[in-house]
């Protein structure tokens, strides 16, 4: 068996810069939100010239990308590891819950308002459908909802390349899409701080708010 190749002290030192970069980057984004993500203010927070730090990342684009493919392959992966542990759809309601509220700002980055004039390549769109196939799955597990919007159950058998090959009926996937839209949609509102004031509990919303989707 051929040894593993082992990195060298020069990409080691380049994997910790561009690291720090990205922690940078995080920490503006936080401050004034993605669109306002500047290379040279953050290579002035580092010691660095404007030049040097395009060293390491071509412009903000890449730099962008490389934050919202990290914050995707995060919750791709969390959602993985909780469908392997055996958890069934209101448990991956609180895996999404808890990971949104572990990091508000990576959530925001990549199911907020998109940043203006940024087009994502293809592979982000890819890490992003892992999610739904683990919500699809999970509601494909489920028996059928009472009461189903027939119509647009239709409408899904003609528009469901966003599942996959998935041999799943068309309810499983409304399930899935009322899953997605609204626990999100208690999600931002709560994070964004929107319910601040009004003086209820967000997460007794949020298990309300499933316990509909589950039905009976």
């Amino acid at each position: 068996m051929p040894e593993a190749r082992t990195s060298t002290p020069r990409e080691r030192y380049r994997t910790q810069v561009r690291a720090e970069i990205k922690d940078h980057a995080w920490e503006q984004i936080a401050t004034a939100g993605a669109s306002a993500l500047s290379l040279n203010a953050i290579a002035k927070r580092m010691g660095m010239s404007g030049p040097a730090l395009y060293r390491y990342f071509d412009g903000r684009d890449e730099l962008i990308t490389e934050l919202i493919r990290d914050a995707y392959r995060s919750q791709a992966d969390t959602f993985r590891a909780a469908a392997a542990s055996g958890a069934d759809l209101a448990a991956l309601a609180h895996t999404l819950r808890a990971w949104a509220l572990d990091d508000p700002q990576r959530y925001f980055l990549i199911h907020g308002t998109p940043v203006p004039g940024y087009h994502a390549p293809g592979d982000i769109t890819e890490i992003a459908a892992e999610t739904m196939a683990v919500i699809v799955d999970a509601c494909a597990a489920l028996p059928a909802p009472d009461g189903t919007d027939v119509a647009f159950d239709a409408h899904l058998e003609a528009h469901r390349q966003w599942a996959g090959d998935r041999p799943v009926p068309s309810a499983a996937l409304h399930r899935a899409l009322s899953f997605w839209s609204r626990l999100h949609g208690v999600l931002s509102l709560e994070l964004a701080g929107q319910f601040t004031g009004m003086g209820f509990d967000p997460a007794l919303l949020f298990d309300a708010e499933l316990k509909d989707l589950l039905g009976p």
